[in-house]
């Protein structure tokens, strides 16, 4: 959530910056702007007529204690006045408030002056791409087909327990499937991140904190019995152990990994480009989350990046990094970096992972703040990325790997798997 402050002092600078983000209501930056002077218009108000019922108040005890009984009762036929006019200028505070709270909300976060223009996804800005694509044979099959051929996955026994987009994983593909979230959660604690196991699970503040309600609420699951919904990614819980919460300057960095299933109901459209693993309503995914002083959170966005590309390097995946433009960023991120892994036998690039800077945009929602060096207390900044989502990485290590033996298994998860071959 932006900072109705850095609004008023900025106007023109965020009305630039929003229509990198293609924001089509920008009128509301006035309207946030004109509550907020009625809000401050309010306020006076408050404090004039709740300073003189305090000065009546003193002066009637004055009185009261020198034997003035009736010029204290004079003064005091008035308080009632003052304490009414108190009680409706509160109740139009709060009005006011909640009015700016729903307008401000609605305000996407400004994206970050590196963020390139643009609309649709082939406006992204490709920063560097990493490793040859792979030569297959030219019976090459699919990993939907490759999948079935050594009854790895079968997506119709999701169909026929749950629904489409809900795959059951069988013998070594469930063994892969536990092998990659074990390497990548070695690797995060390598890189200094400290492993929590979460609620899948979260109530609609939570929700609110990191930036999906109301932005989302159609891609997530709800129990409507107990207003919960399940976690579109570990981003949500992780991000909200530190709701509500003052950290002591020298806590920072903070640095969170987590393995959770993720749910989202928006499959997507139907066609070759969402088949087998390419989407998902139910999958696995491994996150990090870092909390970090401002002024050191585009260095650390770097780096998680770096860790991000590592994993993919360890793992023999070709990639290439995207900056995201303004038009195909989320809601709630300043920059994003999407990595992309090449799938050789469909011919495209898939996006196993989005590493995001959310500024104070998240801290904000979720009042996350900690004391500086001069002891006030600063909005902290917060980051997150996928170090990995499994589906795609699982599609393209299949089809990449596949040989007329079989399918090699890169050698960093051979320790976690067991084995070397899928055949």
């Amino acid at each position: 959530m932006l900072q109705v402050s850095y609004i008023r002092d900025n106007r023109e600078q965020v009305l630039e910056r929003l229509a990198v983000k293609n924001f089509k209501q920008p009128e509301l930056i006035d309207e946030v702007i004109g509550l907020d002077d009625k809000r401050r218009q309010t306020q006076t108000l408050l404090d004039n007529v709740s300073s003189q019922s305090n000065a009546a108040a003193k002066q009637i005890g004055e009185l009261m204690r020198n034997g003035k009984k009736e010029e204290a009762e004079a003064i005091k036929a008035n308080t009632g006045k003052w304490k009414e006019e108190g009680k409706q200028l509160g109740e139009q505070l709060s009005a006011i408030g909640q009015e700016l709270q729903n307008k401000i909300v609605l305000l996407p976060n400004l994206p970050h002056s590196s963020v390139p223009k643009g609309i649709t996804p082939e406006e992204n800005e490709v920063v560097l791409e990493h490793g040859g694509i792979p030569e297959l044979p030219a019976n090459a099959l699919p990993h939907w087909e490759l999948a079935t051929k050594y009854n790895l996955i079968d997506f119709e026994l999701g169909v026929k327990i749950t629904g489409a987009g809900f795959p059951v994983y069988k013998g070594k593909g469930a063994k892969l499937q536990r092998a990659l979230i074990a390497f990548f959660l070695d690797e995060a604690e390598k890189a200094g991140y400290d492993e929590v196991m979460l609620p899948l699970m979260v109530n609609e503040a939570s929700g609110f904190g990191t930036g999906q309600l109301p932005d989302k609420e159609g891609q997530m699951y709800f129990v409507g019995q107990d207003n919960l919904y399940l976690i579109p990614t570990a981003e949500v819980p992780i991000t909200n152990l530190y709701r509500d919460v003052i950290l002591k300057g020298d806590e920072l960095p903070i640095r969170n990994t987590g393995y959770t299933p993720c749910f989202r109901r928006e499959a997507g459209s139907y066609g070759a480009h969402v088949r087998g693993l390419n989407r998902l309503h139910q999958f696995d995914k491994v996150e990090l989350v870092q909390v970090v002083h401002p002024d050191t959170s585009y260095d650390v966005l770097e780096q998680m990046s770096l860790h991000v590309q590592s994993l993919l390097q360890k793992l023999g995946l070709p990639y290439r990094v995207l900056r995201l433009c303004g038009g195909d960023m989320s809601f709630t991120a300043a920059l994003t970096y999407d990595m992309e892994t090449w799938s050789a036998a469909q011919g495209r690039w898939l996006e196993v992972s989005s590493v995001s800077n959310f500024e104070t945009f998240q801290s904000n929602r979720l009042k996350l703040r900690f004391r500086n060096a001069e002891g006030k207390t600063q909005l902290a900044h917060t980051l997150n990325g996928s170090a990995l989502a499994l589906p795609r990485i699982v599609a393209t290590l299949l089809e990449n790997n596949q040989t007329e033996k079989g399918i090699k298994i890169p050698e960093v998860l051979v320790p976690y798997t067991k084995f070397e071959w899928i055949d």
